[in-house]
């Protein structure tokens, strides 16, 4: 009797156990790839903050120039390792050097 129920065990984890852990665990994995509605939600939710944030950026800056003529908006900052972007004056630079010469302005 364990001569039969031996073979038979080991065929039905081969021929049933294994592909159904194997077709679960790529459903699960279909499944989990695609975004959630939830999520589909909040990237439009941030992506409407950041565009309103950018506008209220530009306005500020509008109003900043038609105040003070030598204003030019800020350039990127591009520093190695720094992954995250930080605004400067273009004419930063010359400001620095005039600031060590002595020439506050």
């Amino acid at each position: 009797m364990e001569d039969v129920l031996l073979p038979i065990t080991i065929v039905g984890m081969l021929f049933i156990g294994l592909p159904w852990v194997i077709f679960h665990y790529v459903t699960q994995w279909k499944r989990s790839s695609s975004l959630s509605i939830e999520d589909e939600n909040l990237l439009d939710e941030l992506h409407d903050t950041a565009r309103r944030l950018d506008d209220r950026l530009r306005s500020i800056e509008r109003i900043i120039a038609a105040d003070n003529p030598d204003f030019r908006p800020g350039l990127p900052d591009d520093r190695e390792g720094d992954r995250e972007r930080e605004y400067r004056r273009a004419d930063e630079p010359e400001r620095i050097e005039n600031w060590r010469r002595g020439g506050h302005r």
